[in-house]
């Protein structure tokens, strides 16, 4: 069975910094895709970075030059570098892994917190 599991959220003040970290257990075929995602209170659940099992990456355009998403050779493991924190970036971030081939599907963590003060 698929897990996946975040971590690294926190309380932090504008302008810091944050590393979060997504692992998946359960399967000995890389991910397709592995992406995060941010669901602020009271609103939809968004994209914030994705990338491929070849590496192409890409970001919504709210992050674009503040956060770095990076997949090193273990390949079902993820980071998000969030840089240059504002308020408006606190929420739940969740960790997706896409997979086309073993446990086909979406595969979603319970998500990790970060709280930007300012």
């Amino acid at each position: 069975q698929v897990q996946v599991v975040e971590s690294g959220g926190g309380l932090v003040q504008a302008g810091g910094s944050l590393r979060l970290s997504c692992s998946v257990s359960g399967s000995l075929i890389g991910a397709k895709t592995m992406a995060w995602y941010r669901q602020a209170p009271g609103k939809q659940r968004e994209l914030v970075a994705s990338i491929t099992n070849n590496d192409i990456t890409a970001y919504a355009d709210f992050v674009k030059g503040r956060f770095t998403i990076s997949r090193p050779y273990t390949r079902n493991i993820v980071y998000l570098q969030l840089n240059s924190l504002k308020p408006e970036d606190t929420g739940a971030y969740y960790c997706l892994a896409h997979f086309i081939v073993g446990p086909v599907g979406d595969h979603w963590g319970q998500g990790t917190q970060v709280t930007v003060s300012s």
